[in-house]
């Protein structure tokens, strides 16, 4: 855990739990950090009159973002997103706690906190302002995140549609479908978490909560505006990944027609071939052409003409 206190026009980065009671019974801003669960840690967000259903938020992941209002405090459950190594889209749960005087974190992955703690020791203006500007932050922060996933999802659906036309039908077109499918769960899992999310931003940005000034509604608004644009891109690319799928399995089954098509034309070639070989292969005592001289010769050259006509009558009818 690490605290955040504004002193004076100065910000004490500390870890000492009894200074961060005194600050709080001092009604100074600060912004509290949290990190495993222990019981002092318990014991602090208790003395700060944080409801044990928000403690139990707090520690639980939830699979889906949420926000409460409570006397003191509004409690304000959101989820970024990272890339695994993989290329996997995962959400990560970050909780906020915003009161008049304080804002409590609580980032397991650390992938929002850590650009906010760096602007708030480089400067104390967000904690001047006030505990609401220091959730904005985190928020504003937690939303920039999507970008880089959103433009990292444009590159692979990019990279599919130039695969999908030339590995679908191919050995190595299975890789490619397991691609598709896993960038679609992907979106899928995003589109859950973003409609909730928005709803969630929607609702800041309206003014619903007194715990928010006036002057930052426009700032809320913006962070709102921001991850509409990011539901719709994820909307678009869902369903491009969806044409990608049908278009795999078009180029698929169109593949799989020409193989059909071409062994289908063989087979017919060498019907009447067969028939010939066949017919001179009964060895029947009274057929003439079985003691004749040029009985061979005549036999095969019968199965090249019928072959060869068999091949033009293709090629007039355009079948190859």
């Amino acid at each position: 855990m690490r605290a955040f206190i504004l002193d004076g026009d100065k910000v004490r980065e500390t870890d000492d739990l009894a200074e961060v009671k005194k600050a709080a019974t001092d009604a100074k801003a600060m912004w509290i950090d949290l990190g495993e669960q222990t019981p002092e840690v318990m014991t602090l967000l208790t003395a700060l009159h944080i409801h044990p259903l928000t403690l139990e938020d707090i520690w639980t992941d939830r699979p889906s973002p949420k926000i409460d209002e409570f006397p003191e405090y509004v409690y304000v459950c959101a989820h970024c997103v990272k890339r695994s190594k993989e290329g996997e889209i995962q959400t990560c749960e970050v909780d906020l706690v915003i009161s008049k005087t304080f804002v409590v974190t609580h980032d397991t992955q650390g992938l929002v906190t850590i650009g906010v703690r760096e602007e708030i020791l480089r400067t104390p203006r967000l904690l001047q302002k006030g505990a609401a500007w220091v959730a904005h932050a985190v928020l504003d922060q937690l939303v920039d995140g999507y970008l880089p996933v959103i433009d990292a999802i444009d590159a692979d659906v990019e990279a599919l549609e130039d695969d999908v036309l030339a590995k679908a039908g191919t050995p190595e077109g299975g890789s490619v479908l397991q691609r598709i499918l896993a960038l679609k769960g992907s979106l899928q899992s995003l589109r859950r978490v973003s409609i909730h999310q928005r709803e969630l931003l929607l609702r800041l940005a309206r003014g619903e909560f007194a715990i928010f000034p006036p002057d930052l509604l426009p700032y809320l608004r913006d962070v709102h505006d921001h991850f509409v644009r990011v539901g719709d891109l994820a909307d678009s690319y869902r369903d491009l990944v969806t044409s990608a799928l049908d278009a795999y399995l078009s180029v698929q089954s169109n593949r799989m027609n020409e193989v059909m098509k071409t062994l289908t034309l063989i087979s017919t070639v060498m019907l009447p071939i067969t028939f010939i070989a066949g017919v001179y292969g009964m060895n029947f005592e009274h057929m003439p052409e079985l003691r004749w001289e040029y009985g061979y010769p005549y036999a095969l050259g019968l199965m090249l003409a019928v072959a060869i006509s068999a091949v033009l009558f293709f090629r007039h009818k355009k079948w190859i």
